[in-house]
């Protein structure tokens, strides 16, 4: 068998990042992925995603935000790939909303998080987003938040600059090979797949959808996936507004309905058409369950419920549609995690369906904690253990 120091299993958004970092770092490093990524198999896929440096899922996140920015534009700098557009983002919100993004609280978190760590924003009247964004169809209540930092990532282009640099610092990326198995020992791991056998010193799982797949019981109940439509609609007058020197990434959670929708300009021109997405998180279903292709009847509901009343200048002529997978947890928090059976076991995939921006510092830590240079980032925010924690309060409580 073929000795690494780490192998990593999945090449998503996670793991494409963790193999460039480590290899960065000299480490001999081999990554393996069932398809050969970038795929849209996944949850790593759909032209865009948006970044944002103020996080509203919690305080912990906006360090990992703000510290991949800076590492999106080394990558960009190394690979030559334009990977990261600042365009601004606007999330909209009001006390009557009906739908959550991700947690309760998530706009006064955000505003909380822009003024913890001095990130550039304002505050918006619905009156002062009409003038500046006629777009949206706002209501009189609704706020504003915009972000001039803010703006979408190429999640393809992403991970394949992250595995194309990794491979020149001497990274082994297999692609199309499924891993059925590891074993731990006491001095090693042993990877076995549908090739061959593999031994390191350490194995990140980041697989995503298939983690479950892969590690036992007791783990795994802690994540659900969740399959989400992504709709391009085009636009029934000029494509002019949505271009994006005019219309910003946005996330809003919408009155008078259960879900809320995010979307972006119209970034590959006016045939490109308008990117709007939503999240549902009342169906569960497995990676390989999972349906990838969306229906004519499920972009027409998408259209007609969530979007003209919201949006009324993108038409209802579906242009192209996918679907994604989220690994979500209870709390919507990542696992960035040991095994608490191995050290040589870590976990680092279930995002929770906003993970994509924090890659490049997720990738970096992990290569720092694997490393035995004394560089131990703090990762207790994203531990399996709270799960335990917040089961033990509920019962109590």
């Amino acid at each position: 068998m073929k000795k690494y120091e780490s192998i990593v299993v999945g090449l998503g958004a996670m793991g494409s990042a963790a193999v460039y970092h480590l290899a960065r770092r000299g480490s001999r490093v081999l990554g393996i992925d069932r398809y050969s990524p970038p795929h849209s198999r996944g949850s790593s896929h759909g032209d865009t995603r948006i970044t944002r440096l103020a996080i509203g899922e919690g305080a912990q996140y906006t360090p990992l935000a703000m510290r991949s920015h800076a590492l999106w534009r080394d990558l960009e700098r190394e690979s030559g790939s334009s990977l990261l557009t600042t365009i601004g983002g606007l999330i909209i919100s009001s006390p009557a909303k009906s739908s959550i993004t991700h947690v309760e609280g998530f706009f006064a978190n955000t505003v909380a998080a822009a003024r913890q760590f001095g990130i550039a924003h304002e505050i918006l009247d619905a009156r002062q987003i009409r003038q500046r964004f006629p777009q949206f169809n706002v209501a009189d209540d609704e706020t504003g938040y915009f972000e001039p930092s803010a703006g979408f990532l190429r999640p393809e282009e992403c991970i394949r600059a992250h595995l194309r640099m990794a491979q020149a610092r001497g990274a082994d990326i297999h692609r199309n090979e499924l891993v059925s198995a590891f074993d731990v020992s006491q001095g090693s791991v042993t990877v076995a797949t549908s090739r061959e056998k593999y031994s390191a010193d350490r194995i990140i799982i980041a697989a995503g959808p298939w983690l479950p797949g892969l590690i036992d019981e007791r783990i795994a109940k802690h994540f659900t996936i969740h399959r989400q439509t992504m709709c391009w609609f085009d636009v029934q007058n000029s494509a002019m507004p949505f271009d994006p020197g005019c219309f910003p990434v946005f996330i809003w959670e919408l009155q008078g309905r259960n879900q809320g929708i995010y979307g972006f300009p119209a970034i590959d021109g006016p045939h490109g058409g308008i990117k709007v997405s939503t999240e549902q998180y009342a169906t569960a279903t497995s990676a390989d369950a999972a349906q990838r292709t969306v229906s004519e009847a499920e972009a027409a509901a998408m259209h007609e419920e969530l979007i003209a009343p919201f949006l009324p200048d993108v038409g209802s002529q579906c242009l192209k549609a996918s679907a994604c997978l989220y690994t979500v947890t209870p709390d919507f928090g990542f696992v960035i995690d040991t095994h608490p059976d191995s050290e040589r076991v870590l976990i680092a995939s279930p995002c929770s369906g906003h993970g994509f921006k924090h890659s490049p510092a997720i990738g970096e830590a992990l290569a720092q904690l694997t490393g035995d240079d004394g560089e131990h980032p703090d990762l207790s925010a994203f531990s399996l253990a709270r799960f335990e924690r917040n089961a033990t309060v509920n019962k109590t409580l």
